[in-house]
């Protein structure tokens, strides 16, 4: 693995732990902490792993945007950063692996983005996810956007814009998470969920995951044209003839990636 300033990654055994580690500045994403993630994942990407767990050190997830970083750039810069960020966030969703945020703590903005673009989320019940540009000076127009498809319209309208904070529990609640649990079995219950997420046939899963992000938020037919087409494309593949062999006969599969 490579070296990194910001996040801290290792491989244990088929999962890529990726932990952002610049708690002195809460994991503001900086534009140098938004490309070691990106590096991070594209290199997770490429890798044999089954999953990759998205963590942080420190007193918070993520911030979001680092002001310190924003204020010092004009409108093209700044939209290279925005661009830059909503490129990390399509990576988590077009990697191949199963991606799980584990939130220890507070996610507000950008860093409420992250975890809404990852595939699954299991937060500690101490923490908590804000849009909070609703009640300053620079709302929260693209953080908005995985949100949205995590929690429907008038939910996404009470985040953004009263910009007011809410706990693990109503996360949970409102499907921005996928469970809210006791900060002593965070560990626990992430690695159970991944163990459970990452079951079965490698590249079934990856094509599997791909394919539901390319047929969501589509109008149902153009769904069903993208689903039919690789299901009946992918029962040709080896995993889906193991996996109904071994059905049929009665046995444990045996996957062939």
């Amino acid at each position: 693995m490579a070296d990194y300033e910001h996040i801290l990654v290792k491989q244990d055994g088929d999962t890529v732990r990726i932990t952002m580690n610049r708690p002195e500045r809460r994991n503001a994403l900086s534009e140098a902490h938004l490309r070691e993630l990106l590096d991070a994942l594209e290199t997770a990407g490429r890798s044999d792993a089954t999953g990759v767990v998205l963590a942080a050190e420190g007193k918070a997830f993520s911030a979001g945007h680092d002001f310190a970083d924003v204020a010092a750039r004009d409108l093209a810069g700044v939209r290279d950063l925005l661009q830059l960020c909503t490129k990390v966030m399509r990576t988590v969703q077009e990697i191949p692996q199963v991606v799980i945020a584990r939130v220890q703590a507070v996610a507000t903005a950008a860093g409420c983005q992250l975890v809404a673009s990852c595939d699954l989320a299991v937060a500690a019940e101490s923490a908590t996810f804000a849009l909070p540009g609703g009640k300053g000076g620079w709302f929260c127009h693209t953080p908005a956007v995985p949100v949205a498809r995590n929690v429907g319209r008038k939910r996404l309208m009470e985040l953004a814009l009263t910009g007011d904070p809410i706990d693990a529990a109503t996360a949970a609640e409102w499907g921005l998470i996928n469970y809210a649990v006791p900060d002593a079995e965070l560990d626990e219950r992430t690695d159970e969920l991944l163990a459970r997420a990452t079951r079965g046939s490698r590249f079934g899963k990856g094509v599997g995951k791909q394919t539901l992000y390319a047929q969501l938020d589509r109008p149902e037919a153009d769904a069903y044209a993208i689903a039919v087409e690789v299901m009946a494309s992918l029962s040709q593949s080896a995993g889906a003839k193991e996996g109904m062999a071994s059905f049929l006969e009665k046995r444990k599969p045996v996957w062939p990636d």
